[in-house]
């Protein structure tokens, strides 16, 4: 099974859904991958100060040109930095992290499990990353997660489950996921549909979705 490329938000699209649910004035990290797309879409009207744990508060976009190539995300993609950007140690940055100073983390996903756990590091397969890295402390550190993904992987196998199969970076820490079918949250009751992306209708996410889909309350639309 294999989800059309036509179907749905585009990678940008998916990045710019997300932007629209984060609190002006929040301090935000971004994952690597579509997360980092996140970065070029600030609402008009709001301010969000993003992080990056290799020591950047106040990152821009990705340059228009070459950029800076001392000037890196996480990633060790070239960014911009804003006005009034600072730059610190390392570990200052995961202070801040570690001490609960970053309201909201955006990362990617391998498999995010009904009850809200999260697997986006490894597959467990020999020759795989080998450690966790910043995410496990992203997760525990942060006080709200949201997720951005594309639905299904490339061999149409979701990534929304009942329980992961890969090892986790952390238990129970997901809030709300965003992938190019729908805006989905994690709720005691498992995962509740809050939004429909353009042209996909319930059962057609649910067909793909690897756990019950729980339909769109009247409260759905709120921002997290």
């Amino acid at each position: 099974m294999t989800v059309p490329s036509a179907i749905g938000l585009s990678r940008d699209e998916m990045a710019e859904r997300v932007a629209l649910d984060i609190p002006d004035g929040s301090y935000v990290n971004l994952g690597i991958g579509i997360p980092e797309l996140v970065a070029a879409h600030v609402p008009e009207g709001r301010e969000f100060i993003y992080h990056t744990e290799n020591g950047l508060l106040g990152m821009g976009p990705a340059p228009e040109d070459a950029g800076d190539p001392e000037l890196i995300n996480a990633g060790k993609r070239r960014v911009t930095a804003v006005a009034g950007a600072s730059f610190f140690h390392h570990a200052d940055s995961f202070v801040m992290i570690r001490g609960g100073h970053i309201d909201l983390c955006v990362l990617g996903a391998l498999q995010v499990a009904q009850n809200g756990d999260l697997a986006n590091w490894s597959t467990g397969e020999p020759g795989a990353i080998p450690a966790v890295g910043g995410a496990m402390d992203l997760v525990a550190g942060v006080e709200t997660i949201f997720v951005v993904t594309q639905h299904t992987t490339r061999n149409g196998e979701p990534k929304l489950v009942e329980s992961c199969t890969y090892p986790l970076t952390g238990p129970g820490v997901v809030d709300r996921i965003y992938t190019n079918l729908a805006v989905i949250d994690v709720t005691p009751d498992g995962f509740r549909l809050a939004e429909l992306s353009p042209g996909v209708d319930f059962e057609y996410v649910q067909e793909r979705t690897g756990a019950q889909l729980l339909p769109m309350s009247r409260m759905s639309s709120a921002v997290v």
